[in-house]
């Protein structure tokens, strides 16, 4: 997040209201999820936006959400929200681990956030507030377990509502990993960097191999999937934003509105008006 705890910065986990959040955020309700994993135990109905879509979702549900996304809080109070963050380095100490965090939970290519509902509101408030309050004050060490298990609980529970048929894709780990680590690196350079070079130096991959995964997981190039983004991001500020087409492909990293309009041109088969 934008503001990040010191908690968060010291051992890579932090779980805090969201009331508490948005004040040390100086009442902004915009965040970022940085390189952090987030998972948002929501006890009162709540609007989010998220990279400029909404959603609605309702007391009772728990959200997971990847890094390197925009999150906007709506005007719920916040007191019964719960923000749970970590990073890959505090969470992943197996192949299971691992595994969890590249899930459709986190790396869901329908939706940014997946969303799936939990029973028990005081069981979450005793576990995730009381207890790991309790940890923290008696041993740092025994806090990180008791964290690090009760992520893993809400992960579990989660996965029950997975479909069967995603659950059983045979799709290699290892492609996985750096497919949804490609995908981090295109939300957080897709503005500045539309090169498969620059994504795969990144993941220290040639271009090649990159395209080779992506085509494996997901059935499109890593070239094909820069210029989804890019024509997806148009498409959002267009419906949800007032800046003009010139503003937009100046966001977009473009130099000129021409060579915006010859790269929608290109790869729509339409002019950038033509899509309001």
């Amino acid at each position: 997040m934008y503001i990040i705890t010191d908690q968060l910065q010291n051992i890579g986990f932090n779980v805090n209201r969201l009331d508490h959040l948005i004040k040390r955020n100086h009442f902004g309700r915009k965040f970022n999820t940085l390189e952090y994993y987030c998972i948002y135990i929501i006890m009162e109905t709540i609007d989010l936006e998220i990279e400029n879509m909404p959603y609605h979702v309702r007391a009772g549900h728990i959200a997971f959400l990847g890094p390197q996304k925009q999150i906007v809080f709506g005007k719920a109070n916040g007191q019964h929200i719960l923000c749970i963050a970590f990073s890959a380095s505090f969470y992943e100490r197996s192949s299971k681990d691992s595994l969890f965090l590249n899930s459709q939970l986190f790396f869901n290519y329908h939706t940014d956030l997946f969303v799936a509902p939990f029973t028990n509101t005081e069981h979450m408030k005793v576990v995730f507030m009381e207890r790991m309050e309790a940890f923290r004050e008696k041993d740092e060490n025994l806090y990180v377990s008791a964290a690090h298990n009760a992520i893993e609980r809400l992960i579990l529970d989660a996965f029950l509502y997975i479909s069967n048929e995603e659950l059983k894709k045979d799709v290699k780990f290892d492609y996985l990993h750096y497919v949804n680590r490609f995908k981090i690196l295109l939300q957080r350079d897709y503005k500045k960097e539309k090169k498969v070079a620059h994504y795969a130096s990144e993941l220290n991959i040639t271009s090649r191999r990159l395209t080779e995964m992506t085509e494996y997981v997901l059935g499109k190039t890593a070239k094909g999937i820069i210029i989804e983004k890019v024509i997806s991001e148009f498409k959002r500020a267009l419906s949800f934003t007032n800046f003009t087409i010139s503003e937009i492909s100046y966001d977009l990293g473009f130099s000129d509105e021409d060579n915006f309009s010859n790269f929608v041109k290109k790869h729509t088969g339409k002019n950038p008006s033509e899509m309001k």
